[in-house]
C-alpha cells in the first residue's frame, strides 16, 4: 500500500474518532461532562499526546536518517563510477570494451532507480551477474608498465566498491519503520482525538481546530512514509548526480 493511501485512511481513522468523540458527547448523561471528569480526561489525553508526539518525532528521524544514508549512496556511487570511468580512459585504449561495458551497466542502473515511464516500477534489486562481464574484462588487461599497473589496481578496487555500494543502496531503500510502532501511534492519535471531541464543545470553532490538527499529524505520518521510501513516492531522492555523470561519460 502506497504512503498517499495509508495516509489517507489515517486521516479518516481520526475524522472518525472526531465524529464518534461528537457523537458520545451528545448521549452521555450530564455528570459524565462535569468540569472535574473533563479535567481528568484531559490530563490522560495530555500524557498520550505527550507519548504519540515523542514517538512521532523519533520515527521522523529514523525515516529522515534512512533517506539521508540513500542520497549520500547516490552521490558516492555516482563520484565513483565517474573515477572509474577517468582512470580507464587514463588507462589507454585497451579500455574502451570496458568502458563501453561500464556505461551500459550504469544506464541500466538509473533505468531501474529512476524509471522514465509513468508508472513503471522502481526495481532496487540489483542484478548479481550485470557487472560480471565488465569485472572479467579488467582483470583481463595486461599492464605494460608500472603506471597502468597502479591503475589497475585501482580500478579493480573501484570496482568492487561500487558493487559494495549497489548493495548497500538497495538496503537503504528497504522500509525502515515497523508497522506494528507505526500502527500503535495511529492508535494513540485516535485514542487522543476522540477524548478531546467528548470533552470539547460542539461549536464550529472546536470542529475547525480538531481538523486543522488531523491534518497535521497526518502530514506528518506521510512525511514517515515518503522518507521511509526514499526511491518511490512524491519525496524522492534526486538522480541528478547520476544523470550529470551518464552525461559525462557519452563524451
Amino acid at each position: 500500500m502506497d504512503s498517499t493511501t495509508t495516509t489517507f485512511m489515517v486521516f479518516l481513522c481520526i475524522i472518525g474518532a472526531v465524529l464518534l468523540g461528537m457523537a458520545l458527547r451528545r448521549v452521555l448523561p450530564e455528570e459524565h461532562l462535569k468540569v472535574d471528569t473533563r479535567d481528568a480526561v484531559k490530563l490522560a489525553m495530555g500524557l498520550v499526546a505527550t507519548m504519540a508526539a515523542l514517538l512521532l518525532g523519533l520515527l521522523i528521524s529514523s525515516a529522515k536518517d534512512s533517506f539521508d544514508a540513500a542520497r549520500n549512496d547516490v552521490a558516492q556511487l555516482a563520484a565513483k563510477v565517474a573515477f572509474l570511468d577517468r582512470a580507464l580512459q587514463v588507462y589507454g585504449p585497451e579500455t574502451a570494451a570496458a568502458r563501453t561495458r561500464l556505461h551500459a551497466v550504469m544506464n541500466e542502473s538509473v533505468a531501474q532507480l529512476w524509471p522514465d515511464r509513468d508508472g513503471a516500477p522502481v526495481n532496487m534489486a540489483p542484478d548479481a551477474q550485470a557487472g560480471n562481464p565488465f569485472y572479467k574484462v579488467i582483470q583481463q588487461l595486461v599492464p605494460r608498465d608500472e603506471t597502468q599497473s597502479s591503475l589497475k589496481g585501482q580500478i579493480v578496487a573501484t570496482t568492487i566498491e561500487i558493487g559494495q555500494l549497489r548493495e548497500l543502496l538497495a538496503a537503504h531503500a528497504t522500509p525502515s519503520i515497523s508497522q506494528p510502532l507505526l500502527v500503535i501511534v495511529v492508535s494513540w492519535l485516535v485514542v487522543i482525538f476522540l477524548g478531546f471531541s467528548v470533552v470539547s464543545p460542539t461549536n464550529l470553532t472546536v470542529g475547525l481546530a480538531l481538523l486543522v490538527t488531523a491534518l497535521s499529524v497526518t502530514g506528518a505520518v506521510f512525511l514517515i512514509l515518503e522518507l521511509d521510501q526514499p526511491f518511490v513516492g512524491l519525496l524522492r531522492v534526486s538522480g541528478e548526480p547520476f544523470f550529470k555523470i551518464i552525461a559525462g561519460l557519452a563524451h
